[in-house]
């Protein structure tokens, strides 16, 4: 009679344990999935900003037919990464719409008249806070990865995530040549 108290506490334990794991594992899913979203959603309002960005630098350096294309097309490229949802299709869009964004900031070097145009400077204040945002929402992101990561890689999570079907979520790095000091002026 003692062991069956025994054996039916120890189910019973077991039980409560994989609810907790189980349960604690969803929270992360989750949590990762918000953090997502938020990136999600920074990248959008970057997207809007961009058409309006183009129209007014067009109206000063409408022969820069090169660089408008550029910044269409790798606008382009992103919001169709970012509809599929895959996280390092993201990236490489996102860091291909950076570079080109840079590069159409770097021709309104050549405008005064642009440079002190308020439309100009509302956008590039705009644009700035948006990256900001951008940079924050990559942080939480990565926050979050590294915890479910750690959550289904460690004894004995990693057992009941496996069984699960929980896999490693991979993080949202920034291209190589963010990770070195760049000077940007206007």
């Amino acid at each position: 009679m003692e062991t069956s108290y025994i054996i039916i506490g120890a189910i019973v334990l077991v039980v409560f344990f994989f609810v907790y794991t189980f349960n604690r594992l969803v929270v992360l899913k989750n949590r990762v999935k918000e953090a997502w979203s938020d990136i999600d959603v920074q990248l959008k309002r970057r997207h809007d900003l961009i058409p309006n960005l183009v129209a007014t630098v067009k109206g000063y350096a409408a022969h820069e037919k090169d660089i408008f294309e550029n910044v269409a097309k790798a606008r382009e490229r992103a919001l169709t990464a970012s509809q599929k949802g895959d996280p390092k299709e993201v990236e490489v869009a996102e860091n291909q719409l950076k570079g080109a964004l840079k590069s159409l900031f770097a021709v309104s070097e050549n405008y005064p008249d642009l440079k002190a145009s308020e439309n100009f400077l509302e956008l590039q204040r705009e644009i700035r806070d948006t990256e900001d945002k951008v940079q924050s929402a990559r942080r939480f992101y990565n926050r979050n990865v590294k915890s479910y990561n750690i959550k289904i890689q460690s004894i004995p999570y990693n057992a009941i995530a496996s069984m699960l079907g929980y896999e490693k979520e991979d993080f949202f790095e920034a291209e190589s040549g963010e990770r070195e000091n760049v000077k940007v002026s206007f």
